[in-house]
């Protein structure tokens, strides 16, 4: 039998930038009040959210993933052609080939750099840390790209009184690379396939095309809806609240730190109320940071995590080398947590 030669990566990886990228348009709660029977105070006291931001038609899932992912290259202080892979997670890339990864790889000037997309719904940028650690380290790629990216403003149903002021667009990247200490901890992640319906898409995209109309929901107006995201609010409120403080504490377990040695605490932005509950139930002490990014930006699913972390830096609210947890969940259900020192 012939021996294979073993893969020679980094004894760690890292990572080493982060960049972020939102929509030129802010679009404030007054605009979502437009179409549904509400009001800007139960808005801010059910989510936290006050605005998000909403792509225009030049910022397209590419462009934005370039302009964070350029962002997050300058940062590393690596070139762009030394990128050995591509991960971008998003449910809002409307091609379903080739992957959007492909498209950004090249207009990065990246050396032929494996390329892929992940749909992982809320969880995907833990996700695509996860690969991007495990090729770091096995030697597939020194340095990876992943990306985090949304435009759910595309699959938001306006008229939808549970979801329509939730979602807003953006992309947010980092680059993992070798790292001579760890500074990624063990990735805790799974999926709860029992309870997927509680956040779907409406319709189908090949029901939506059908010429049997009977089945498809229809807007106050009669005309056809385009397929959105809803979701069972209450259900899945509950899950995230009890479940994934659980799974946060696993995170904070398998890297050997508690609580108490934290400095950052960057949960997915799905809901203020969620991340509120996370922080008591986990016992967080007062000096730890807790992003909530989503009160500006809103839930922008696979790219709150990265979007936080950027703004937290930026702002002077986080530094380097501070020890963050991050945690990701939703449509699947799906969840990734981990410990990571910032870049």
């Amino acid at each position: 039998m012939a021996k294979i030669r073993p893969s020679k990566g980094a004894p760690y990886a890292r990572i080493l930038g982060v960049g972020g990228y939102r929509p030129t348009r802010v679009v404030p709660n007054e605009v979502i009040l437009e179409k549904i029977d509400s009001s800007d105070e139960w808005i801010r006291s059910r989510s936290g959210i006050e605005t998000r931001h909403w792509a225009g038609p030049e910022e397209t899932v590419a462009a934005m993933s370039i302009e964070a992912a350029g962002k997050a290259i300058a940062d590393s202080g690596i070139d762009a052609d030394r990128i050995g892979a591509v991960v971008v997670s998003t449910v809002s890339h409307f091609s379903q080939t080739p992957a959007v990864a492909t498209e950004i790889a090249h207009k990065l000037g990246t050396d032929k750099a494996a390329a892929f997309d992940i749909s992982a719904g809320c969880a995907g940028f833990g996700y695509g840390l996860t690969l991007a650690k495990g090729m770091v380290v096995e030697g597939s790629a020194e340095y990876v790209l992943v990306i985090g990216v949304e435009r759910l403003s595309d699959l938001t149903d306006l008229e939808d009184r549970a979801t329509a002021f939730l979602f807003g667009d953006g992309a947010g990247a980092v680059v993992v690379g070798p790292s001579q200490e760890p500074a990624i901890g063990p990735t805790v992640w799974g999926s709860e396939g029992d309870k997927a319906g509680t956040i779907k898409q409406t319709v189908t995209w090949d029901r939506f095309h059908v010429g049997d109309v009977s089945e498809l929901p229809l807007d106050s107006e009669g005309n056809i809806k385009f397929p959105a995201i809803t979701q069972e609010g209450q259900a899945v409120f509950r899950w995230a609240v009890f479940e994934m403080a659980k799974v946060a504490q696993q995170a904070l377990d398998a890297a050997g730190i508690t609580s108490d040695d934290l400095d950052v605490f960057i949960p997915h932005q799905a809901n203020v109320r969620i991340i509120d509950s996370m922080v008591k139930t986990l016992k967080l002490p007062e000096h730890v940071t807790v992003a909530r990014d989503i009160r500006t930006t809103g839930n922008t699913s696979a790219a709150s995590i990265p979007l936080a972390m950027e703004r937290l830096l930026a702002t002077g609210e986080a530094k380097s080398g501070d020890t963050a947890l991050v945690i990701g969940f939703g449509a699947g259900l799906v969840y990734a947590a981990t410990v990571v020192t910032l870049p």
